[in-house]
């Protein structure tokens, strides 16, 4: 399994990115996945998931109505769209499988940085 994370960069405060995850040697189709970040000093946070089917999907409360996921299995591509972005989203986000229910990593990428500055 081979996940790639692309579209992180340095924006201000307030302003916005969207994150893909291309994903190969798996079929999304059947599978969990979202992301999760770490800053440095802090231990991994679980951001957001979205089910196999795109039915379902969960936000950690900091990100709730102004991070969206979506999924595009045709494309074998996941996205994390981010507005509203504040200073503390600053980290390096990770696109990553799940298990059921959006608990448990199981294969994740090399990860992409997200910069916000004040």
């Amino acid at each position: 399994a081979q996940l790639v994370e692309s579209g992180g960069g340095l924006v201000h405060s307030g302003g916005s990115l969207r994150l893909s995850c291309a994903v190969s040697g798996f079929t999304l189709d059947h599978r969990n996945i979202g992301w999760f970040r770490q800053a440095p000093g802090n231990e991994h946070e679980e951001v957001s998931c979205i089910s196999a089917s795109g039915g379902s999907t969960y936000f950690t409360d900091s990100v709730k109505g102004r991070f969206t996921i979506s999924r595009d299995n045709a494309k074998s591509t996941v996205y994390l769209q981010m507005n509203s972005l504040k200073p503390e989203d600053t980290a390096v986000y990770y696109c990553a499988t799940y298990g059921r229910g959006c608990h448990g990593i199981g294969s994740w990428g090399q990860g992409t940085q997200v910069t916000v500055s004040s």
